[in-house]
């Protein structure tokens, strides 16, 4: 990770003053010019994990300007360490330094570091400055571009948060190579997801790649990602904070929220229960009678292709289902508002499904 950027690529998610950009490449974590002109002022606050410290932290810390005051905060990983107590840690540190308002937090690592320091640096002092340096594929195209911050609880996953824009977004393609083959196809869910929800010659494009994609070839790596983060930044700069378009950036994750809450957070990664969610979602739109069988095995067999399950958990019948489904943040006056596909390319939001529809697609869902 020593190398300088050579080739970088940059995006900008336009929303107004609060404007930002996301530079993807692969050497951008040993760079400082893709950071420092985002820092608030000289203190730096670093927070990763344990399992990202080892690999990416010295060479991060290397490629800072020169001058800086730069503390960090290592914490454990996984998903089921994503709560308030983790959040204090992060408040702990800031405190015992004596960071002030101009102070930066850094996020190194995957989503649910970079939604706890978003979520830190939304509260600290009433807000701080923050940079996303996302390290898992799902990150880089989903959870670090957006705002979204937070963190779960266990009666329901990202209850409690704020709307909290990062200063930049960097995006260095080549801390892809140590990611596991499991976090890998995670990230892919998330990808499947854009050309599902907008884009139907993107998702024509994956299914031809997808070997490509999973066999970490670079340079259609990076055009994954570049074409994710540009779907997700326009529907952001549409929608900052959710009240129409940007729902449609959940397509299968009612479903999947409610498979993490059931399994315990970490149990299955977010992006396997999203995939298998995705497909959930494309049979409740064929029942509704929006997508053909052949549009379902299409959707299942692209989901398939990255690695992801096709079925629900054993455990869970349709009662699991429903009492987490019940408590999205989507809903609207306890109307029950799922993200469903009218075409391939094509989602939207509906809060109209027949109660009977529902529990016997959750009822006929394969298990595993």
């Amino acid at each position: 990770m020593s190398q300088v950027a050579s080739s970088v690529s940059t995006l900008n998610v336009d929303l107004g003053e609060r404007s930002y950009p996301i530079h993807v490449g692969a050497g951008l974590l040993g760079d400082p010019r893709w950071l420092a002109p985002y820092l608030a002022g000289r203190q730096v606050m670093i927070v990763t994990n344990e399992t990202v410290a080892p690999l990416y932290l010295a060479a991060f810390r290397a490629g800072l300007p020169e001058g800086l005051e730069v503390r960090e905060v290592i914490l454990p990983d996984g998903e089921h360490t994503k709560t308030l107590s983790s959040v204090e840690r992060i408040w702990d540190a800031l405190l015992e330094a004596g960071f002030n308002r101009r102070c930066t937090l850094v996020a190194l690592g995957g989503g649910v570091i970079g939604d706890m320091t978003g979520y830190a640096a939304a509260c600290y002092q009433r807000g701080v400055a923050f940079i996303q340096v996302p390290t898992t594929l799902l990150s880089q195209v989903d959870s670090s571009v957006g705002g979204k911050t937070g963190v779960n609880h266990p009666r329901g996953k990202n209850m409690i948060g704020a709307f909290w824009q990062p200063r930049a977004v960097l995006i260095d393609t080549a801390s892809l190579a140590s990611l596991p083959a499991r976090e890998l196809s995670a990230g892919l869910a998330e990808v499947i997801k854009y050309g599902l929800i907008r884009d139907a010659d993107f998702l024509a494009w994956l299914e031809a790649r997808m070997e490509a994609l999973r066999g970490l070839d670079e340079a259609v790596l990076r055009e994954a990602i570049l074409r994710s983060c540009a779907i997700k930044a326009e529907v952001v700069a549409a929608d900052e904070t959710e009240q129409g378009v940007r729902a449609l950036l959940n397509l299968g994750h009612t479903f999947g929220h409610g498979i993490e809450a059931h399994q315990g957070y970490g149990a299955w990664l977010h992006g396997e229960a999203v995939g298998t969610g995705m497909l959930m979602a494309a049979e409740l739109s064929a029942r509704l009678g929006w997508l053909s069988r052949e549009d379902v095995e299409r959707v299942a067999a692209v989901i398939e292709a990255a690695g992801l399950p096709l079925a629900a958990p054993a455990a869970m019948d349709e009662e699991a289902f429903l009492v987490p489904m019940r408590l999205d943040k989507k809903n609207i006056d306890a109307r029950l508002r799922l993200i469903l596909l009218r075409g391939v390319g094509e989602a939207c939001v509906y809060d109209e499904t027949p109660a009977e529809l529902l529990r016997a697609l959750l009822m006929d869902f394969p298990r595993q």
